[in-house]
């Protein structure tokens, strides 16, 4: 029986932090009053002091729980492999920031870390025994344009499997699971002058799996609005799409990888006022979710294409996902 915890990731809030609307403080603020029981930091944006953690900032941490009653549940990993301008860093130079990231989860109290796949699965064999040092489960973000058994991701699990460590696993993000072209990129597209038809024809030449070449021949010829490649970019890179009769293969996929699931990212790009995102079927995962074991968070991932801030849409997101799960 499942046992799904909601909370959210502080990079809802980022428009108005990034604005200076909001601090910290009133970014756990809004993430308590729209309904999570615990957040997400992403150290790179929100800790002064990244990489280290300062004891002034957890001391801030502890005080902003006892005011708003949600802390730190799961900690954002930078991996950055191109952190300098004349090389990749190395898989040891990899390593030791990872490391550090989990020195500084440790602290933060949080039992869950998100990397990501620029972390080689080499270097993610070699990170066990200090996640079991620190006490902290490393999960591999699974990210669009991968899926839960992909070949990268499968690498992963072979690592996972081969070491046989509870504190190595994934978190999965939903964009992944997408069925349809992301509202805002398809809005924004409209805006600067692209015809519908041809946006629609972009699509239809993602869903058959065509090439980019391809497709932008094909747009081309039929005489398509330059503005049209920032969409297209978008189905053929982090916001890709497939058909809807793919569903059912790709949960099954997320129900093979579920037990080395850490924690989900429960990505938006857009909610409608009753409710409802566009692109990413929440009926199908959710409803597969809670009849499964799944045991952690599903943590509330706002994208703010439409610039519009994090404000409402996180709060429609919590309240979606609670009607989803009865809860």
């Amino acid at each position: 029986m499942s046992d799904i915890k909601l909370g959210a990731t502080l990079f809802c809030y980022t428009g108005e932090y990034a604005k200076f609307e909001y601090d910290f403080e009133e970014c756990v603020k809004q993430a308590a009053l729209a309904g999570a029981s615990g957040y997400e930091i992403v150290g790179t944006q929100m800790i002064p002091s990244y990489p280290n953690v300062s004891d002034e900032f957890l001391g801030k941490v502890k005080r902003l729980k006892e005011t708003y009653g949600i802390g730190p549940v799961g900690y954002g990993a930078n991996n950055d492999r191109g952190l300098l301008f004349d090389r990749d860093l190395t898989d040891d130079e990899m390593l030791a920031d990872t490391i550090i990231d989990l020195k500084t989860a440790n602290k933060l109290g949080c039992k869950v870390m998100r990397s990501q796949y620029m972390l080689s699965a080499a270097a993610f064999e070699r990170l066990a025994p200090y996640a079991e040092l620190y006490d902290v489960k490393v999960g591999i973000e699974v990210h669009n344009p991968e899926t839960p058994m992909s070949p990268e991701m499968q690498k992963y699990l072979k690592v996972i499997q081969k070491t046989g460590s509870k504190h190595l696993g994934f978190v999965v993000d939903f964009g992944c699971f997408a069925i349809a072209p992301n509202k805002p990129m398809w809005d924004d597209a409209l805006g600067m002058g692209v015809k519908e038809e041809h946006l629609k024809l972009a699509a239809e030449c993602r869903y058959q799996e065509l090439p980019i070449e391809e497709t932008q021949k094909k747009l081309a010829e039929a005489g398509a609005h330059p503005a049209i490649q920032r969409a297209l970019q978008g189905m053929y890179g982090f916001v890709q799409f497939r058909s809807k009769e793919k569903l059912p293969k790709l949960l099954e996929e997320l129900r093979q990888i579920l037990p080395f699931c850490f924690e989900m990212h429960g990505k938006f790009h857009y909610l409608s006022e009753d409710c409802v995102e566009p692109s990413i079927p929440y009926e199908e995962i959710l409803t597969m979710l809670k009849e499964t074991d799944y045991q952690g968070y599903i943590v509330s991932e706002y994208e703010d294409e439409m610039n519009c801030g994090g404000y409402e849409f996180t709060r429609r997101h919590l309240a979606m996902e609670r009607r989803i799960l009865g809860l």
